[in-house]
């Protein structure tokens, strides 16, 4: 093989492989950024709650809920949000999971997972094997046969 030939080679390895690191970030940084506005449109939402509970004195039906995600920025990112305040007992702790929506990466380097709202107004991002063990231990059997309906 003659040198020129050798050099384009390596040129085009070396381009080929530098379009392959730079896709392959930019499906990470978009699921990065899609699961930073989910957490953040969650936030939002955990504020108005808080707000409604300051002023009723109890958490709000699931139709304020439909009402106010529409217009928290960011909602898109959300996806299907479950809202769990028709299962949460009076008196429940503070790391009662109200509100969460499952975020898949099915083509980037992040793990998929829940953005988790908890009652005490929290949000977090909980990898999928310690959310549904958590979700587990706080649900009763009521709420998961409505949940399989």
């Amino acid at each position: 093989m003659k040198a020129k030939k050798r050099v384009l080679l390596i040129e085009s390895l070396l381009v080929s492989a530098a379009t392959l690191v730079a896709v392959t970030g930019m499906i990470h940084l978009k699921d990065y950024v899609n699961r930073s506005e989910a957490v953040r449109a969650l936030n939002q939402l955990g504020q108005r709650i808080g707000d409604y509970r300051k002023q009723h004195g109890s958490l709000p039906p699931q139709s304020f809920i439909d009402t106010v995600e529409g217009q928290v920025e960011g909602s898109v990112r959300l996806g299907q949000l479950r809202y769990r305040a028709l299962w949460i007992e009076p008196g429940a702790s503070a790391d009662t999971i109200l509100a969460y929506s499952q975020k898949r990466h099915p083509s980037s380097l992040l793990r998929d997972g829940y953005v988790v709202l908890y009652l005490d107004g929290r949000v977090e991002w909980v990898v999928g094997e310690a959310f549904e063990s958590q979700l587990a231990r706080q649900q009763n059997r009521a709420e998961v046969q409505a949940g399989q309906k």
